[in-house]
């Protein structure tokens, strides 16, 4: 009876003394900035307090956090998750704005640095690099403000798209979005969207894939556009020359869709 009260403690001992992978990878993140959007994005997932973050990133001095996110990729992980994170945070507490959803984009809503910032302003000026919006990725945007030109990355990465959450049913996942492995992470994270989204008929030669592909052609075109990108994910034979056709998007909105990455 001794022994196995004794194995019970160590075995709870080592639960509580190591972190998470979670958490781990929270503290494997060396830039700052970064780890902020990841605690925030972590809180909101684990159903936390989040209002101490949401208080800093209203305090976050903006010269300080251009200059900090110097790559591409430490931009485009404090943007997805401070992106999805505010997603989930201003539907969560009232679902009626998902009602209007070209305002709810547009709007001014989110606090960063005392600067107010819109979900449009976030993906489509800083995340893919001051792309109009409606241009289907093909225009960059020659009125771009000073403080778009101070955060947008240099380079279109199509992956994004598989990787910001709008809250609505034909999104992609929730995931924590590292600087240090963010390569990985985007691979990881589209190779799951695509495989659990995409339906490939062998006998008629068709693929059907998320509309996503549509909207942001220009996005995806470096990379072979939509083929590419399926057999790069290993969603269709590498000889495979299928038809392609976009699926509706379900804009039912939808919340919490988390999921983890390795």
């Amino acid at each position: 009876m001794k022994r196995f009260s004794l194995l019970i403690i160590i075995i709870s001992l080592t639960i509580f003394s190591f972190p998470s992978n979670g958490q781990n990878k929270i503290d494997n993140e060396p830039n700052e900035f970064v780890k902020l959007s990841m605690k925030l994005i972590s809180a909101v997932k684990n159903k936390e307090d989040y209002q101490k973050y949401v208080d800093e990133y209203k305090a976050l001095p903006l010269s300080e956090l251009a200059q900090s996110l110097d790559t591409d990729e430490k931009t485009k992980a404090f943007w997805i998750n401070t992106y999805n994170a505010y997603v989930q945070i201003l539907l969560s507490e009232d679902p009626s704005l998902f009602e209007d959803r070209g305002s709810f984009f547009k709007s001014d809503l989110i606090n960063v640095g005392g600067e107010m910032l819109s979900f449009d302003f976030i993906e489509h000026g800083i995340i893919r690099g001051s792309k109009v919006k409606l241009s289907m990725g093909f225009l960059k945007d020659p009125f771009a403000s000073k403080l778009e030109k101070e955060f947008r990355v240099d380079e279109t990465d199509g992956r994004i798209h598989f990787a910001l959450n709008c809250g609505a049913t034909s999104c992609p996942y929730v995931a924590v979005y590292s600087a240090h492995d963010l390569e990985n992470e985007l691979d990881q994270i589209a190779k799951q969207f695509l495989q659990r989204t995409i339906r490939y008929d062998e006998n008629e030669e068709e693929v059907y894939v998320t509309t996503l592909f549509s909207w942001f052609k220009g996005d995806f075109s470096e990379q072979g556009g939509v083929i590419g990108y399926l057999k790069k994910y290993d969603c269709i034979p590498e000889d495979a020359s299928p038809g392609v056709n976009y699926k509706d998007y379900d804009w039912t909105l939808d919340l919490g869709n988390f999921t983890e990455l390795k």
